[in-house]
């Protein structure tokens, strides 16, 4: 077979660099390779090539895969005929199903095996080109789009009308609540309200964007603003032109350029890392966060003037525990989006594993409750989901007198992060410990 495309190799390790790039010289026509996703953007804006295998994680001790899926959305937001393979050292069926559901073509788990990564690649140039099947994966039932489920709880029912009230205004609103509440959802929903649903909303999650990228991701750059700039990139203020701005986890927004922020705000006009005029936009913000900012505030952690400035309406999501009516409901309505998915349509819950449900705390709230479903309807092979096809766990284990520090600061720790689903920036904040020192701790204990 006459070697055909262009690949585009991103990894860290240069040994695995070498080592793909021999694999696949035979087989594409040109290999480039990258030992940092910082160039990736501009590589493919020159290069073009057809298809990217794009490590997940880039930062020694860090596998939580944020970086990969990161950069994944910036792959297909500018460039969605690029195929992407996601490559990973930590087989993760969440992962890879949140991954798939991003948009890559296939997941291969590192170590690989030979054969079954050329297939993969040679799939991914196939359907790149128009001349394949897509991967299994994609073989599936597209998901639908998911709707806003207000329930049946009193909050809820309170939140929903706040929400009918100020969704038509431009009124800036901060969100806030546990990990997996769905405080992106309720974003979206006041987006469809509004004015602006014309335009799509602009979603960045601050907790998936590399310390370096912050400002250029916010505020955009021009070329020659910094090493790798170029060409001139718009922030994520100018994208969300007319439309609306959602920015999660904003309490991970650094302390300089909260300054910057409060001032485009103000001004309604933002300048570009390294240039001098200013450009004028029109958005709307809603942002959502998990953090106590009054706290981050008396800490000296979050301006307060910012703080007034995005906190116009306040809108805070209850814990599903509190709503314990809108539980069986909401895993029903996943039941019959997950077996649309995958080819399972009419799943029912059985009434064992209906009370099981009931009975969990759900400390990663809907969330954890929809990915228990997708895994549930996943296992199921009959009609029925019983409660052996719920795998359903506690975040906390009881420690005893045998137990050393260590141990437990090890539990610590990886509790925290299956409870902040994964986000090492809130892990640091739950755990009140720099970034850093949480970077060093996972790779001590080898989490």
């Amino acid at each position: 077979m006459a070697k055909a495309g262009k690949l585009l190799i991103v990894d860290d390790n240069r040994s695995i660099l070498s080592a793909v790039k021999l694999l696949m010289d035979g087989i594409f026509a040109e290999v480039l390779t990258l030992p940092s996703p910082n160039a990736l953007i501009t590589t493919l804006q020159k290069e073009h090539p057809e298809v990217v295998l794009l490590d997940m994680n880039f930062h020694a001790g860090i596998n939580t895969g944020n970086e990969g899926l990161y950069w994944l959305k910036e792959v297909l937001a500018k460039f969605p005929e690029t195929k992407v393979v996601l490559f990973t050292a930590y087989a993760d069926i969440e992962l890879a199903v949140r991954a798939m559901k991003e948009g890559a073509f296939d997941f291969v788990v590192k170590p690989w095996d030979n054969a079954k990564l050329i297939a993969t690649l040679q799939n991914a140039y196939k359907a790149a080109k128009g001349k394949g099947k897509k991967s299994t994966a994609k073989q599936q039932t597209a998901e639908p789009q998911a709707e806003m489920y207000w329930g049946e709880s009193a909050e809820m029912k309170r939140i929903r009308k706040v929400v009918e009230h100020v969704a038509t205004t431009d009124a800036n609103i901060l969100i806030t609540g546990e990990n997996g509440t769905g405080k992106e959802m309720m974003a979206r929903e006041i987006h469809r309200q509004s004015a602006r649903c014309r335009k799509t909303m602009v979603s960045l999650d601050m907790g998936a964007i590399p310390d370096t990228l912050f400002e250029s991701e916010l505020f955009g750059h021009i070329k020659g603003a910094f090493t790798d700039a170029r060409t001139d990139r718009e922030g994520k203020f100018e994208t969300a032109n007319g439309s609306t701005l959602f920015m999660d986890e904003i309490g991970n927004l650094p302390l300089h350029l909260q300054a910057k922020m409060l001032a485009v705000l103000q001004n309604r006009a933002v300048t570009r890392l390294g240039a001098n005029e200013a450009t004028p936009v029109d958005i709307r913000l809603i942002s959502a966060t998990n953090r106590d900012l009054h706290e981050a505030v008396a800490k000296g952690e979050f301006r307060q003037d910012l703080l007034f400035r995005i906190n116009t309406i306040h809108i805070h999501i209850p814990p599903l525990r509190n709503r314990k009516e809108d539980i069986v409901p909401l895993a029903e309505r996943f039941i019959d989006r997950y077996g649309q998915k995958y080819g399972k349509a009419g799943l029912m819950l059985s009434g064992d594993a209906a009370e099981k449900l009931k009975n969990h705390s759900w400390e990663g709230n809907i969330r954890e409750l929809q990915n228990t479903i997708e895994k549930a309807v996943i296992m199921c092979d009959g009609d029925v989901i019983s409660p052996d096809h719920l795998e359903l766990h506690t975040s906390q284990r009881p420690l005893n007198e045998s137990h050393t520090l260590e141990e437990m600061e090890r539990q610590t720790i990886a509790n925290a992060i299956a409870q902040c689903g994964g986000n090492l920036s809130q892990v640091a904040q739950q755990l009140g410990i720099t970034r850093q020192t949480l970077y060093n701790k996972i790779k001590r204990y080898g989490l």
